[in-house]
């Protein structure tokens, strides 16, 4: 089998709600990037990649160049035995795992589907019928958060990441947990999301302005040593995102100690190939893990769904159904949140299709 032809597609989505998060940062309309690479046996394979502005090092409009240098490594190469092929594309364009991923997600898609399998198989054997989800809030007045809060509850939902920061102000971010943890009552898990833009000081103030609330933190400072210093001045638990993006940011989280719970993001360290290391790595550091990916929707979801299914469920603190965020949803019919879980698609590969009218003309294809 060889692969013949590479076709990406840019397609617009637009967000439920405008994501307000600290340091300036939105995220309201993002670019997605879809890619399908077809093989000379009739079998194709999907891949998607979506980038947030001002989020990471890491643009959408930076992924076909990034695809047109590796392309000539592909096209004819044989798609089955995805991590073979990443060797040789890591080994000709160092760094750019962003643009490798839905490369990666369209290999194993290929792979999974000579296999006749779900992908979730290939990944170590579905562990989990279903997946539990959290919902984002983003960060407005405190009496709102708590309205969306209580709405998702009544949903089924029981994980709730509360944005913070967007207007520097210590108190209004105090006052925020508190009104979403008591809009949901005991039990769910509460977290507070700063995506970097705090201040060792103010992500402390903060921190012990709830330390008496069962409340995480999710990564308030922009490094590892800063978001430590902050649990050990509040001694509430941590989640780190943005700072988790390879093996060696992961055992430093673990070394200081502030990785109670991490994100493994798709397109942050390359695809389902290098994610699935991670995830091996964090089940045996003993780090809960939110599988999910960086913005996206529905190819990126199914390949995340399916590394989710396949961990061990003790694990798995969480994913999310990013297609359920946006529009349009480019596979009609795709996995819908259900009282708070998610269930992967089925049948082989991903187990899902993009409409090709939904993703419209082509941005290139290469032969």
């Amino acid at each position: 089998m060889k692969i013949t032809r590479i076709t990406i597609w840019h397609v617009p989505l637009e967000s439920h709600t405008a994501y307000n998060m600290a340091s300036g940062k939105k995220c309201e309309t993002v670019e997605t990037v879809v890619l399908r690479i077809e093989t000379d046996a009739g079998i194709d394979g999907w891949g998607e990649a979506c980038p947030i502005p001002h989020y990471l090092p890491a643009y959408a409009r930076g992924i076909r160049p990034a695809i047109e240098e590796m392309a000539p490594l592909l096209i004819g190469s044989d798609p089955v035995g995805p991590e073979a092929v990443m060797a040789r594309l890591d080994a000709h364009l160092i760094g750019h795992p962003y643009a490798k991923s839905p490369i990666d997600i369209a290999l194993w898609d290929i792979t999974a589907k000579v296999a006749g399998l779900p992908l979730h198989t290939l990944l170590g054997g579905r562990r989990a019928r279903d997946l539990p989800l959290y919902h984002s809030i983003t960060c407005i007045e405190p009496d709102e958060m708590a309205r969306i809060a209580k709405d998702a509850y009544a949903q089924g939902i029981r994980q709730f990441q509360a944005k913070l920061g967007v207007d520097d102000d210590c108190q209004a971010d105090a006052e925020r947990l508190t009104k979403v943890r008591a809009a949901v009552g005991d039990g769910p898990l509460v977290y507070g999301d700063w995506n970097c833009g705090a201040s060792r000081l103010d992500a402390i103030r903060v921190g012990r302005a709830v330390s008496h609330l069962d409340i995480m933190l999710e990564q308030p400072c922009a490094t590892l040593e800063d978001c430590a210093a902050v649990k050990a001045a509040t001694g509430l638990p941590m989640k780190i995102d943005e700072c988790a993006h390879d093996m060696e940011s992961l055992l430093k989280g673990y070394k200081l100690q502030c990785m109670d719970a991490v994100a493994i993001k798709l397109s942050k360290m390359g695809g389902v190939s290098a994610s699935r290391r991670a995830r091996d790595l964090c089940v045996y550091l003993g780090a809960r893990m939110c599988i999910e990916d960086t913005w996206g929707s529905d190819v990126t979801t199914a390949a995340l769904l399916h590394l989710g299914a396949a961990t061990e469920p003790k694990a798995v603190m969480n994913v999310c159904d990013l297609s359920g965020y946006v529009a349009p949803r480019l596979v009609p019919g795709g996995p819908t949140r259900k009282e708070g879980r998610i269930v992967p698609p089925e049948g082989p590969g991903l187990g899902v299709v993009p409409d090709l009218d939904v993703l419209g003309t082509p941005a290139a294809q290469i032969d």
